[in-house]
């Protein structure tokens, strides 16, 4: 069987995730070129490819995918199809179900796998996520030869669900990047979503709130990033800030605060514990000024019990979450994220 292999830059194929791409025309979550001077490590990890989707139709019963990475898998508490592979979902919107992730030697930058073949039953839609942890160079599509190639449905919103965080959010430590809970939340509410989770440095700043306020389409923002403020200063000095930014490009587009899960070192630790109560008293009270001031579409998320009772059994390292824990917090943010974009 001969495969034939396709750019997923060309029509039908959708990519979505990355909402400078067709300007810049490379998979990145923040402008090749922005207004201001990213913070070197947010620099860095813009290049990782978290929340990019590659999304199709084929009859093919044959997927192959070639992929050349930026580098190799080097993460010590995070397995490497999570760091660095795709996986596959088939099915419809709403609906679709894991199918694979490209597993190969990992001291490589390149790897050409089959992701299926045999594959009967006619036209099916095809989901890919990005690797969460490096970036992507290059992905080509293999599809057997004389296959048909449609373009998928579309999304239930034309809005976009805008995540910006911390390691958590970019998904860390997800076993492969569809467990990653902002992946999760595109499949369950059948959404595109722009993760903007960038690891140990989701600090607010300015010059990163300006370049989330130019992404178009947003039919919400998730701030998730009180993790990273190591204490209450810096996040009662950049939330505000963030918040008034974004207002002023998109004036009604409600915002969601939510503060972070708890960590297993709580149990043990009065001082964590007391700093997460800390600072999640500062979110509530910012959104509770900004509702005051008359912005009734700001909202606070409690994340105290996203994890559920027994949250130190839901992480990797007592902080970031297996596929349990983001299976649990998908769960609990899909019915409170869901109206906002019905």
């Amino acid at each position: 069987m001969r495969t034939v292999w396709h750019s997923p830059r060309r029509q039908p194929f959708h990519i979505a995730g990355f909402p400078w791409l067709e300007r810049d025309g490379v998979y990145r979550r923040l402008p090749l070129d922005p207004d201001g001077s990213l913070p070197p490590a947010v620099e860095a990890l813009a290049g990782c490819t978290a929340g990019g989707q590659i999304r199709f139709q084929t009859n093919s019963s044959r997927l192959a995918v070639k992929v050349r990475l930026t580098g190799k898998a080097d993460m010590n508490h995070m397995p490497a199809t999570g760091q660095c592979g795709f996986d596959c979902y088939i099915g419809t919107p709403g609906g679709s179900i894991y199918c694979n992730t490209t597993k190969y030697d990992h001291r490589q930058p390149e790897y050409e796998i089959v992701l299926f073949e045999n594959y009967a039953g006619g036209l099916k839609q095809i989901t890919l996520y990005f690797p969460l942890f490096i970036g992507v160079e290059e992905v080509l599509i293999g599809l057997e030869s004389g296959a048909v190639v449609a373009a998928p449905p579309p999304y239930d919103s034309g809005k976009r669900l805008v995540i910006y965080g911390t390691s958590i959010t970019q998904g860390a430590c997800a076993s492969r990047p569809g467990m990653a809970y902002p992946n999760i939340l595109s499949r369950k509410l059948n959404v595109e979503c722009i993760n903007l989770g960038f690891s140990g440095n989701g600090k607010g700043e300015a010059v990163v709130a300006r370049m989330v306020s130019e992404i178009t389409n947003p039919g919400l923002l998730v701030l998730d990033y009180e993790a990273n403020c190591g204490g209450p200063e810096l996040l009662q000095s950049t939330l505000p800030a963030f918040i008034r930014i974004f207002r002023g490009i998109h004036s009604g587009v409600p915002v969601v605060v939510l503060s972070q899960i708890r960590f297993a070192g709580e149990m043990f630790d009065r001082g964590l514990l007391d700093l997460r109560l800390t600072l999640k008293n500062i979110q509530m009270e910012t959104v509770r000024a900004f509702r005051e001031q008359g912005d009734g579409e700001v909202y606070f998320h409690d994340g105290e019990q996203l994890l559920g009772d027994d949250f130190h059994e839901c992480t990797v390292d007592g902080v970031h979450p297996t596929d349990l824990g983001f299976s649990r917090m998908a769960e609990r943010l899909v019915p409170a994220l869901k109206p906002y974009f019905q």
